[in-house]
């Protein structure tokens, strides 16, 4: 493997410097490299929301492309349901290695640009973590909290003062980095009311000093440059969440306890996008994201319809309307009480098999797939342990993916896992679709009879075990 990327990089660096000696200008750069335990074998590339082009690997799982005439910014690679941001400049030759079964933490970069995407993606996996340390900074009294993660914040300027003094950079990478510095700062005092104890949301924000939000004055909530920044779609989610609480209290002042499952509350966050974002790209993503989160949790089908209705009359996106007028149709068929819709599974002995017919006692019906493997491991590791509590319920496992049985039966051997009660949809995107599978940890409990009890549950609930009992003993 380093043989091959040592050549691969030479010969790339060869023509690089073969442009550059003729006096040329160099106006296109490249990038390459490996996937372990791929899901496919294409890598999809893009430029904010256009496909550049979809790379075939190799027989090695490798791949080499060039990008001519390239504009100098953040691009994105997809491999099945993963991706991660690569920037790319003139005269780059980037190659990166990465594993699926750990995505982002196994992505290292080499080559000519690759400092700054490793710079970059460290930063990610640094921001991942800081949100954890961050809810439990948000317990302390706001002026406590400010000086803590103004205290981060200058921890991350320091960092990256340091790394410029040692590298030549670009005007736009730091710029980039600035950017996930500022708005990751923001991120944190938005999501502060929210997290900080106690139930009067209220009060939390009246509790904040005067100049807790002073930023706010410099935030664009249209900006084109930041569209695919994943701290900027971050601090745009929880900076409307913020927003449109102050908004929502001001006409639900009888409420003592604020509740974000409000429908109120979620309809109020809906306005507000609309009324500020004039971006298209930006508020299509907002109003799906909202829109779809509220639905995937609710079991209220008034509301689900009226959370609907609204997202339909302010979106421009037509396929996106599609798919959530779908998905909440879906949704409202699985209604507790209605019998469960007819799907054909495949077998790992790859048998069609109609899913009624194999629930003849009390059901958990789960959901896994490659692009989220962590979660796989750690349900599966879960359904284990709770076939043995209750025996007498029967847990069907079902993967989502098309990537055919063979794949599914290796990353199941290979974990240990055993092929009793697992499935795969026939139909991929049909099955996913009938069973509303958004998101990956829902759950649906079935009794005896076929007859949904609960279409909406997880299994790391803390409520769960609870669920499962009271469907024992219906």
């Amino acid at each position: 493997m380093k043989l091959y990327f040592s050549i691969l990089f030479t010969t790339i660096t060869l023509l690089g410097c073969k442009d550059h000696d003729n006096n040329t200008v160099v106006d296109y750069a490249y990038i390459g490299g490996e996937i372990i335990n791929p899901n496919t074998d294409y890598i999809v590339l893009s430029r904010e929301e256009s496909i550049l082009d979809t790379i075939k690997l190799d027989g090695k799982n490798r791949f080499i492309y060039k990008i001519k005439n390239i504009e100098a910014g953040l691009y994105t690679f997809r491999h099945g349901g993963e991706y991660q941001m690569v920037l790319l400049e003139p005269k780059d030759s980037i190659l990166f290695r990465l594993n699926t079964l750990d995505f982002d933490e196994s992505l290292v970069f080499t080559g000519r640009g690759d400092k700054k995407n490793n710079y970059l993606i460290n930063a990610f996996l640094t921001n991942e973590q800081e949100e954890k340390h961050i809810v439990r900074l948000c317990q302390l009294n706001p002026k406590n909290y400010q000086k803590h993660v103004d205290s981060l914040k200058s921890i991350k300027i320091n960092h990256f003062k340091k790394f410029d003094e040692k590298h030549e950079l670009s005007t736009l990478f730091k710029k980039i980095v600035k950017t996930n510095i500022d708005y990751s700062y923001y991120s944190s005092k938005e999501v502060y009311p929210f997290i900080h104890y106690g139930k009067d949301k209220a009060a939390n924000l009246k509790s904040l000093p005067d100049n807790f939000y002073s930023y706010r004055k410099e935030i664009n909530y249209n900006d084109e440059f930041l569209n695919n920044h994943s701290n900027y779609k971050t601090f745009l989610r929880h900076s409307f969440n913020n927003l449109s609480l102050k908004t929502h209290n001001e006409h639900a002042n009888h409420e003592l306890v604020f509740n974000r499952r409000s429908l109120c509350y979620n309809l109020d966050r809906l306005k507000l996008i609309d009324s500020l974002v004039t971006n298209a790209v930006i508020k299509d993503d907002l109003l799906y994201h909202f829109a779809t989160h509220y639905i995937s949790k609710s079991k209220n089908q008034d509301n689900n319809n009226a959370i609907l209705k609204s997202y339909l009359s302010k979106s421009k996106n037509e396929k996106s309307k599609q798919l959530l007028t779908r998905y909440t149709s879906a949704l409202n068929n699985l209604k507790e009480g209605n019998k469960l819709p007819i799907v054909n599974l495949l077998d790992y002995n790859n048998n069609d098999i109609e899913i009624n017919t194999i629930i003849t006692k009390p059901t958990v019906i789960s959901f896994w797939s490659h692009n989220y493997y962590q979660h796989f491991k750690e349900s599966h590791y879960k359904i284990n342990a709770l076939e043995l509590k209750y025996p007498e319920v029967n847990f069907i496992t079902i993967n989502t993916d098309a990537y055919g049985i063979e794949k599914s039966k290796k990353t199941l051997l290979n974990s240990r896992f055993d092929f009793k009660n697992e499935y795969q949809f026939k139909d991929p995107k049909e099955g996913s679709n009938v069973f509303a599978v958004y998101p990956m940890t829902k759950t649906i409990m079935l009794d005896k009879n076929k007859t949904i009890i609960n279409n909406n549950s997880n299994l790391f609930s803390i409520k769960f075990e609870e669920q499962l009992l009271g469907l024992i003993n219906r």
